[in-house]
């Protein structure tokens, strides 16, 4: 091999390597709501430098005076923290008016960061408080079909049979891959279905 064909050829690797790495990621900038990460939220790191700084609070006793203390920032992330430190603290109402304050459009991105707050709680069976946060995601973002999920089967456990059902046959209709969730949710509706669904276990959560 010449010189002249050895730098030509390192050459060529060298153009393809730039082009590669200035290509970015493909992402939707207009998400369908379908899956359950909204794209890039206005403000958000400022917004979760409040929220780490908060997250201890947001509790039913010291919830609304660290609201008049410590604003989050003025960003749709701020609002979506917000939101979430009022549900965790079961002030679902005080967590609608702070997302309702948004443009409509961005009210679904504050509902997934909620989604994500509260999505451990749903983890760890507290069903009680998972339910209606849940319900407050579905509320802004309808097909969300995790918050569906996690909505029906606490809304299970409580014996709130009808809105279990409604949730998690959405979820199914919604949610089509053959694994654990899935499976999960066909069982719990099956008992739902059933003239006398009295087995109130929770299926284990898929890993």
């Amino acid at each position: 091999m010449t010189r002249a064909h050895y730098l030509f050829g390192w050459g060529y690797v060298a153009i393809c390597g730039a082009l590669l790495l200035g290509t970015p990621a493909h992402r939707h900038a207009d998400t369908s709501r379908t899956t359950y990460a909204p794209a890039s939220t206005p403000g958000g790191d400022a917004a979760e430098v409040w929220w780490r700084r908060v997250r201890p609070y947001c509790n039913p006793v010291e919830v609304r005076v660290l609201q008049q203390q410590t604003a989050p920032p003025r960003t749709t992330a701020g609002a979506g923290y917000q939101a979430a430190c009022f549900a965790l603290a079961g002030h679902i109402d005080d967590a609608r008016r702070v997302i309702d304050s948004l443009a409509p459009n961005e009210r679904y991105r504050a509902a997934g960061i909620v989604f994500d707050v509260g999505h451990p709680v749903a983890d760890a069976g507290d069903d009680r408080s998972a339910a209606p946060i849940m319900e407050l995601v579905i509320d802004y973002w309808p097909n969300h079909y995790m918050a569906l999920y996690h909505a029906g089967m606490a809304e299970y456990m409580l014996g709130q049979r009808e809105l279990a059902k409604k949730n998690l046959t959405e979820f199914l209709q919604l949610y089509h891959e053959n694994d654990g969730w899935r499976s999960n949710g066909l069982t719990v509706l099956a008992r739902l279905d059933s003239a006398t669904p009295t087995d109130l276990r929770r299926p284990p959560e898929p890993r």
